[in-house]
């Protein structure tokens, strides 16, 4: 790992661990079949401060480091993915933008209740026809009375179905490209503010996928996050964060199907003998554990260079595409051990490798990391 975990680290990682072992792998297969999450499980998760890690004190948060957070984050999502995508929502999806960019009312009124689980969070940005393009958005807002009107739809909602706030994004003039797009905080239960389709998905199948439908909805002036026309800045200044969050579910992943391989091998006799002792299965299991401990280096340095203070856009996205290819592979060869029971929902690690393919997608897909990675290169050459 990138360094070594001091005691208050270890003890964090120690608890997280814990709370999978015993709460949530019990429920994480029936949770995958009805594709619902177990609301007390993630209610658990608020009262013992996963929901808070990574927020100061003065707004409800437990004020740990981001590192911390991303250490018990992989245990988490060792666990579960899907319920440690509340866990990413609640320490940065939602609550960084907030941070970053909300008033003091703001904040205060919000991040407390996310915090300790009582109430959940949301972040809107895709829509059908603006994905990796976000400047290309559609959803209108009209500045009206004391607000603004709000129409559009918005899709891959994670969590959509049940937060009771959500940040939307929407243009004000598509003229003006990515000056023209505005962040706004939506409460549930505002008038027109609906959910529309739950989507069915390959994996992270607990996990709810939304549609969210804005039909001449009204917002207060006091409900624009960061500044008019400051949106497309909110959105970017979440990814990094964001990107290293996913990297660090990937490691979780990867962790939980790795795990799963080695105990298989190690109790599968064939020619009346460990299927470990082959040297097919032995190569196998060295690229793995290879893999995860290079992923798990980059998506700690990135962490720490995030607590630090300096600038870390090349190493989150290096984080973020490395342990999200690393988790496809390391779930393809735990399936390849187990041969076809690698196949069967029993054993696990075809939920695994389901949950593992969309992370090299969602926060930026693998090619846009690329980009980034490249540009950032780039960047620093043509500074010497």
């Amino acid at each position: 790992m990138y360094c070594e975990l001091n005691e208050d680290e270890r003890e964090i990682q120690q608890l997280a661990r814990r709370f999978a072992e015993e709460k949530i792998f019990p429920i994480v297969e029936a949770a995958d079949h009805s594709e619902n999450l177990d609301m007390d499980v993630i209610s658990e998760m608020g009262k013992l401060g996963f929901l808070g890690m990574a927020v100061p004190e003065d707004v409800g948060g437990g004020g740990m480091s981001f590192f911390s957070y991303i250490v018990a984050l992989e245990e988490i999502s060792r666990g579960c993915p899907s319920h440690a995508a509340t866990m990413v929502l609640s320490n940065s999806l939602f609550t960084q933008p907030l941070l970053l960019f909300g008033t003091d009312a703001q904040k205060q009124k919000y991040l407390p209740d996310i915090c300790s689980g009582t109430t959940y969070g949301a972040f809107a940005l895709t829509e059908p026809e603006a994905g990796s393009d976000v400047a290309a958005l559609t959803t209108q807002a009209v500045a009206d009375r004391d607000g603004f009107v709000l129409n559009g739809t918005k899709i891959y909602v994670t969590n959509g179905s049940f937060a009771d706030v959500v940040i939307v994004f929407a243009t004000a003039d598509r003229s003006l490209g990515h000056k023209g797009i505005t962040a706004f905080i939506v409460e549930k239960g505002t008038p027109g503010f609906t959910v529309g389709t739950r989507e069915k998905k390959m994996g992270y199948k607990a996990s709810p996928t939304c549609e969210l439908v804005l039909s001449d909805v009204h917002v207060s002036s006091e409900q624009v996050l960061g500044e008019v026309g400051q949106g497309f800045l909110v959105a970017m200044k979440r990814l990094n964060p964001g990107r290293i969050s996913i990297g660090a579910q990937a490691l979780g992943i990867a962790q939980a199907a790795y795990d799963r391989a080695i105990k298989y091998a190690l109790e599968r006799i064939q020619f009346g003998k460990p299927i470990a002792t082959f040297q097919a299965i032995q190569f196998m299991i060295a690229d793995m554990a290879t893999d995860l401990d290079a992923a798990r280096v980059l998506v700690h340095q990135a962490a720490s260079l995030k607590d630090s203070g300096v600038e870390y856009t090349r190493q989150a996205a290096q984080a973020k595409l490395f342990a999200s290819e690393m988790s496809t592979r390391v779930c393809h060869k735990a399936v390849q051990i187990l041969g076809g029971y690698g196949y069967i929902r029993e054993y696990h690690v075809e939920r695994h490798y389901r949950d593992a393919r969309v992370t090299e997608i969602f926060e930026g897909t693998s090619e846009i990391q690329r980009i980034v990675i490249a540009r950032e290169l780039m960047k620093s050459r043509a500074s010497v």
